[in-house]
């Protein structure tokens, strides 16, 4: 008594059932059940032996009517019709198209797939200003890549002839090699060799491209930086990096923004800080000075007894932020700056100031502490 379950079983199906339905109930179990899909699963392999096997059988009208008639014995040689030969193991399986069919879509012999090969990512290091941080800005770049050949419109072949199908893959651009294996037929997908993997022969190439279809040349690419931009941010530009070949899509375009350091400004997020020099008569006494902004002039006021190293805040003035707009603040320290020059009239007027706040000074042309001392 054979011990192997009913080949109609393994496929879910009644005995009545079509040769299409035999083939659609085959490629959803073969989905389900194959053991790369199953690898954690130890008997999906023989799950997947059992359902070649019974399909290999259903699937083929002799065979099937003998199985109907002598079941399983017939797999041992008995009561088969001449010609049966047999089955059971994997040396006839007829479901490998299907299979294959069923996780790539394609033919046994050859899988079709997207000839296209894609153009690549291209990168063009850009440095800008912060004041063209701030505003924004278009910049025609000058650039080498790759672009569809205009002598044969990107198709490969000279004037007047066109590219022939692959006789060798149909047009696939693949092959499948196939092999026996204790799971049955093994199928290896590789580039067609005869095509490189086109699906095509160029047998009479465009002259300025050689067959590619693409050639590198120079031209000027227009780019639109958006305000706020920060050191070392990625532009990305879809589209616009080389060309693909036979169909394939555009790489994309890079540009990598370098910020140039500034003067007089220092850059801090969103926000912009620069130092001011101002003189002790103004710090002490206070003023509304005119300074220099990262776009126009702007107005600042120092209040009386302003120390060296306050920071005065003026807001909206720094650099916009790239996601939502708002501008930062400009922030503005201020230095007090000692005059190295005086006149005479002016120290004379310092020295009436610092009496007049009791202090003593010993400075360079008044009498030293030891002339004080001796009377002299």
């Amino acid at each position: 008594m054979s011990s192997k379950r009913d080949y109609y079983e393994v496929l879910g199906l009644p005995r009545e059932s079509s040769q299409s339905e035999i083939k659609k109930a085959y490629r959803r179990l073969a989905r389900e059940h194959h053991p790369d899909v199953n690898r954690h699963d130890e008997q999906a392999e023989e799950r997947f032996k059992e359902l070649n096997e019974a399909y290999s059988i259903l699937s083929d009208p002799e065979k099937r009517q003998v199985y109907d008639r002598y079941g399983h014995e017939a797999a041992n040689g008995r009561h088969a019709d001449p010609g049966f030969g047999g089955f059971g193991g994997f040396g006839d399986i007829g479901g490998f198209g299907d299979i294959f069919e069923a996780f790539f879509g394609g033919h046994a012999r050859s899988g079709r797939r997207s000839m296209g090969e894609d153009g690549a990512d291209l990168r063009y290091d850009l440095q800008i200003t912060l004041e063209e941080v701030a505003t924004g800005i278009e910049k025609n770049l000058r650039m080498t890549r790759m672009r569809p050949c205009e002598t044969c419109e990107g198709s490969g072949a000279r004037e007047g002839s066109s590219p022939q199908e692959c006789s060798f893959c149909h047009g696939a651009g693949q092959v499948a090699h196939r092999q026996q294996s204790i799971l049955g037929t093994i199928s290896t997908v590789v580039d067609c060799s005869h095509c490189k993997g086109r699906g095509y022969i160029i047998s009479d190439p465009c002259p300025d491209c050689n067959g590619q279809g693409r050639r590198r040349v120079t031209s000027e690419q227009t780019v639109q930086l958006p305000a706020g931009v920060e050191d070392g941010m990625r532009v990305r530009i879809r589209g616009e990096g080389d060309a693909g070949s036979r169909g394939g899509a555009n790489g994309d375009l890079y540009i990598v923004v370098s910020v140039k350091a500034h003067k007089t400004f220092k850059r801090r997020g969103d926000d912009i800080q620069s130092e001011i020099p101002i003189n002790f008569v103004q710090a002490a006494l206070g003023d509304s000075i005119t300074i220099q902004g990262l776009q126009e002039e702007e107005e600042l006021h120092i209040p009386a007894g302003t120390q060296t190293g306050t920071s005065f805040r003026l807001r909206s003035k720094g650099l916009p932020n790239i996601s939502h707009g708002v501008r930062g603040d400009h922030e503005v320290v201020v230095k007090i700056h000692t005059p190295t020059k005086l006149s005479d009239e002016q120290k004379k007027l310092l020295l009436e100031l610092a009496k007049s706040m009791g202090l003593e000074l010993n400075h360079e042309g008044s009498k030293s502490f030891f002339e004080k001392l001796l009377g002299k």
